[in-house]
């Protein structure tokens, strides 16, 4: 076959590059950041008709195609992204990605502003997630799993994954709370089987730790909310009583005190002495796999994610708890936070760019820094679709004869094997930072 190249771009069909300026939903959960100080509401004030309220949460902007909170074009708000990919898949999302994906979009960009925890909550996997859509459909309303990607652009923190064993054991024997709201015949259990396989790699070494990991963390989990109340309040009054002088941000009692001063006598408070904390800088980022526990804790995030929204909750929340679920899903793996972390690698040949590629099919994400000695990045075509926002510094897109301004909460949707170029308007310090998440066939 002999490709025609489009000289005459005012009269050829395929003169508009294939690249739309969107206008995105604004989650207002109440974990949000409140007005100006979020990241959410800053970006979402690009649009004209937005306002920023200051007594407002302000806690997701939603990049994509999601029922729950669609994209619209910014120059035709009447017209849904869905709605714009569906008229041409095949040209917009390629064929092949248009063919599994049922001609949509496979995955859902975010922003999170967060000012206080999340729930501790897990993501089914495609089987776990078909299920409950099917049997439970008011509570879980899509049929996908939900693994996600969070990278920081502020400083963040999190609880994720479960502890070393050694940390888990060290804390039941510090913090005796821990110890009697799970009962001394689990503890003594637990104790019992990791005593010399902490660091084990033997597979059956393995099972058995995970295997007592789920008998402890179960039993945490499921205990009455009377005795987590007591427990809870006894454990706060020791620490306060015991500090006198300010406590380090992250450390355990610091996390104790903080999550019960925003969910007071809550189970999910114990899950600090079983969870990893992690503080990511900002560019560090985690991936989240299905059926692993987690809770954001604060800071600012962009999110990459399967296109679902199925969350499956045990603490921490006023929402609606499946515990049995939740306890039931877990991997139960085990280790370090450092492990946790997805290291970025480089990408586009030089160093403006780095990846972020999970291992999963829906999504990878890119990060463009362009500071004062380099002022512009090229882009072949990517045989996907993606998404693009800024979150620092201004510049410009240029495709073909189109040019487009880029600032702080720019999103633009751009088509499958659409090349284009990044320009950014330096002065100083000051850098383009932006994000772009797309999917290609692995």
């Amino acid at each position: 076959m002999i490709a025609i190249q489009c000289v005459n771009f005012v009269n050829c069909k395929m003169s508009k590059p294939a690249v739309y300026k969107l206008k995105c939903a604004v989650q207002n959960y109440d974990w949000g950041k409140i007005g100006s100080e979020s990241k959410v509401a800053q970006f979402a004030q690009i649009s004209k008709d937005f306002e920023i309220q200051l007594d407002k949460p302000y806690a997701e902007l939603w990049m994509g195609t999601h029922p729950n909170g669609p994209s619209v074009l910014a120059e035709q708000s009447s017209i849904s992204l869905k709605e714009k990919i569906e008229s041409n898949p095949s040209e917009l999302l390629t064929s092949e990605i248009s063919k599994i994906y049922k001609n949509d979009l496979p995955f859902l960009f975010k922003v999170l502003s967060v000012r206080i925890a999340l729930s501790i909550q897990a993501h089914p996997d495609k089987k776990l997630g078909k299920e409950l859509f099917e049997k439970f459909p008011k509570i879980y309303k899509d049929p996908n799993h939900k693994p996600e990607m969070a990278i920081a652009i502020t400083e963040f923190e999190a609880l994720f994954g479960f502890r070393p064993l050694e940390e888990i054991k060290s804390l039941l024997n510090e913090y005796p709370e821990f110890t009697e709201l799970i009962g001394n015949e689990i503890s003594s259990h637990f104790l019992q089987i990791v005593n010399g396989r902490e660091v084990s790699q033997l597979t059956e070494d393995i099972e058995l730790n995970k295997s007592a990991l789920r008998e402890l963390f179960t039993k945490v989990m499921t205990t009455n909310e009377l005795s987590v109340s007591q427990q809870v309040d006894k454990l706060i009054k020791r620490l306060k009583s015991n500090n006198h002088s300010p406590l380090v941000k992250g450390s355990v009692p610091e996390l104790l005190i903080r999550l019960n001063d925003q969910f007071p006598g809550d189970v999910g408070i114990f899950c600090v002495l079983l969870l990893n904390y992690i503080k990511l800088d900002p560019g560090q980022a985690i991936f989240l796999g299905a059926n692993e526990p987690h809770a954001y804790l604060s800071g600012d995030i962009v999110e990459c994610m399967a296109a679902s929204d199925n969350v499956i909750r045990a603490g921490l929340t006023p929402k609606f708890k499946d515990v049995n679920v939740l306890t039931d899903m877990l991997t139960y793996r085990y280790g370090s936070a450092e492990s946790q972390l997805l290291a970025p690698i480089p990408y586009n040949n030089n160093k403006l760019t780095v990846l972020y590629d999970p291992p999963i099919e829906e999504f990878s994400v890119s990060m463009t820094q362009i500071n004062s000695l380099d002022k512009k990045e090229v882009f072949d075509g990517i045989p996907g679709p993606s998404v693009i926002i800024v979150t620092n510094g201004k510049g410009t897109l240029k495709v073909n004869n189109l040019l487009e301004s880029l600032e702080p909460g720019s999103v633009f949707f751009i088509g499958a094997n659409v090349p284009i170029t990044i320009e950014a308007e330096v002065d100083g310090s000051n850098k383009l930072d932006l994000f772009r998440a797309f999917c290609t066939l692995k």
